[in-house]
């Protein structure tokens, strides 16, 4: 079992979920985000459900990229990781060109710019000890470019998984694993004041879904199964009239 983990993004929605069913599982936790006062309350709060456990916290804002290497190579050396998790991130956006070029830039370097400091800095310590777990948090939209508001989002989530599926490439069949893991509609801080959103479920049963596909490792998975994993083919292949009806 891969016991020491690195989590992103863990003072709400979906990293914050995932670090309370890691440590349920037995894992230690390293967590990282920018709200350092709703991290000593996860750690608090974890440490007095599992004892046993180690939880560290560390303030980390991905886009000062000195301090991404400078956060990771701490917590590695306070407890050798074996698996990191990027999940920081922003749904910021507005559509193209209605002057709101200052969201879509935030959510673009924190979503790929940021991530890509996180693939770095996992990286170079995986690859000293050859041995190791990157997964990546995506979403469901990155599959197909989409309009409006999520035009940015879902590009950035797209380039994430390109870069996830190109390192794959490179280190397939050797010790350190990449896994790309595709959230469909659940229930997070991010999206908590978006009315009528389709097919969304709790934070809770979604969380556990992403949570078993990086236990098993997989290299893509689509989360929760049911209705994203036949949704994800419909998206991929829907000619764009049908797409834009489907959303």
């Amino acid at each position: 079992m891969r016991r020491n983990l690195l989590i992103t993004g863990a003072s709400s929605g979906l990293g914050e979920e995932m670090a309370r069913q890691f440590a349920a599982k037995g894992h230690n936790l390293v967590l990282t985000a920018r709200r350092s006062d709703r991290l000593e309350a996860l750690r608090a709060e974890l440490t007095e459900r599992h004892p046993g456990l180690t939880v560290i916290v560390h303030t980390l804002d991905v886009n000062d990229h000195d301090q991404v290497f400078e956060v990771f190579r701490k917590a590695d050396a306070e407890l050798t990781l074996d698996r990191v998790v990027v999940n920081a991130g922003l749904g910021k956006g507005a559509p193209l060109g209605t002057g709101r070029f200052d969201a879509n830039l935030e959510t673009a370097m924190t979503n790929f710019v940021g991530a890509l400091a996180q693939a770095e800095a996992a990286l170079e310590l995986f690859r000293a000890r050859n041995a190791g777990h990157l997964v990546f948090i995506a979403s469901i939209s990155a599959l197909r470019g989409l309009p409006k508001t999520v035009t940015t989002y879902a590009a950035t989530k797209a380039g994430l998984a390109s870069l996830a599926e190109g390192l794959r490439m490179e280190l397939l069949n050797k010790p350190i694993a990449v896994s790309t893991i595709y959230p469909g509609y659940i229930r997070s801080e991010m999206n908590d004041r978006v009315a009528n959103t389709p097919l969304i479920v709790d934070t809770v049963p979604g969380v556990r879904a992403i949570v078993a596909a990086i236990e098993a490792e997989k290299a893509t998975a689509y989360v929760p199964p049911w209705p994203w994993v036949p949704l994800a083919r419909v998206m991929k292949y829907a000619p764009l009239p049908l797409l834009k009806r489907m959303i």
